[in-house]
């Protein structure tokens, strides 16, 4: 029977109610409906820091309003560069803005610097080891508008690019301290950036941001989940729910995915007796798990046993977020089932 247009199809429908959703789903908070949230917490954060630093100029590919950099823009007008449609512009000012003494911090979609600007990139600013910081929406699975926006294999695409620094947020708090932190940074810098209404949970955790660094947000006996990015807010989330079966998780965030802190991962790690589960909003080629992986083996550290939660090797669907979080393994539920079959 052919579906009438005031029908929603099966894709933006709630995995688990049924509740059927707007289109405004594929692009929604990943907040919970409880959660706390802060507003343009990069935007905020780069204005504020521009105050005390003239140097800092900021430039982006048409998506000013799309990645908070309208934030700065309203903030130090004179200091805002909209390019346009043309990431390989951008990127090339950027770094002639970079060597003439200027900071810039270059924003647009992740998928656009790593498959459309990378040469750019590469040439321009790694290769010359110039300050100039990225920061890219919607990266992994943040968006429902399939494989054109989901940036699911940048962090692959970046680790292999030699200077490259790059960070995978968590949150709100993760991101206002990432800011400063890369403006101090010698070199590139590149940013998965959650926009909007980010979550708001690290303060809870008596945590602070460093470049390079791993923390451990808390202890567990049973299992080990090493993550970044969006999966630390869901790891953390997993081991509450998982206290009701009495399996006790830990779980190590790691924003910094490159220079990995393997010094911590192996102390983790070489605890023993508990199961690794590595997560991340990212294939699970090149990422995260494949780095905590060599990490391991080259240095002879077996865990109870290891295993991914992280997106397939293919090119995803589109749809409402919740639905393609559930279908992919990026959920609260989908990771607390991943952890009850490691046990």
């Amino acid at each position: 029977m052919k579906r009438s247009k005031y029908e929603r199809p099966a894709w933006l429908s709630h995995p688990r109610s049924g509740e059927r959703l707007t289109t405004s789903a594929m692009i929604a908070s990943l907040a919970g409906p409880d959660q706390r949230t802060k507003p343009a917490p990069f935007g905020h954060a780069l204005a504020k820091l521009a105050e005390e630093r003239p140097e800092i100029v900021g430039l982006t590919a048409d998506l000013g309003k799309y990645t908070d950099l309208h934030i700065f823009q309203k903030a130090h007008p004179d200091r805002y560069y909209q390019m346009g449609m043309a990431e390989q512009l951008l990127f090339g000012a950027a770094a002639g803005m970079a060597r003439e003494g200027f900071l810039p911090f270059a924003t647009t979609y992740a998928v656009f610097a790593a498959r459309r600007a990378y040469d750019f990139i590469a040439m321009a600013i790694a290769e010359e080891m110039l300050d100039v910081k990225i920061a890219c929406a919607l990266p992994g699975l943040t968006t429902g508008y399939g494989p054109s926006h989901q940036a699911t294999e940048d962090l692959a695409i970046f680790r292999g690019l030699p200077n490259m620094t790059i960070i995978d947020p968590c949150d709100a708090l993760d991101i206002e301290q990432a800011v400063p932190a890369m403006a101090a940074h010698k070199g590139p810098v590149y940013m998965r950036l959650l926009r909007g209404q980010v979550p708001l949970l690290l303060d809870e955790y008596d945590y602070r941001f460093e470049i390079g660094k791993a923390k451990v947000l808390r202890g567990g006996s049973d299992v080990l989940i090493i993550s970044s990015g969006i999966m630390t807010m869901r790891a953390l989330e997993a081991a509450k729910a998982l206290e009701v079966d009495r399996i006790d998780v830990s779980v190590l965030h790691v924003p910094t995915i490159k220079p990995l802190d393997e010094a911590t991962i192996l102390a983790e790690v070489g605890k023993g007796g508990r199961h690794v589960i590595v997560a991340e909003n990212h294939t699970r080629i090149g990422g995260l798990g494949e780095a905590v992986a060599t990490a391991l083996l080259r240095h002879g550290v077996t865990p109870a046993s290891f295993r991914q939660a992280a997106l397939p090797d293919e090119f995803l669907d589109a749809g409402a977020l919740p639905t393609l979080h559930d279908r992919y393994g990026l959920s609260t539920e989908r990771l607390s089932g991943q952890i009850r079959a490691a046990i």
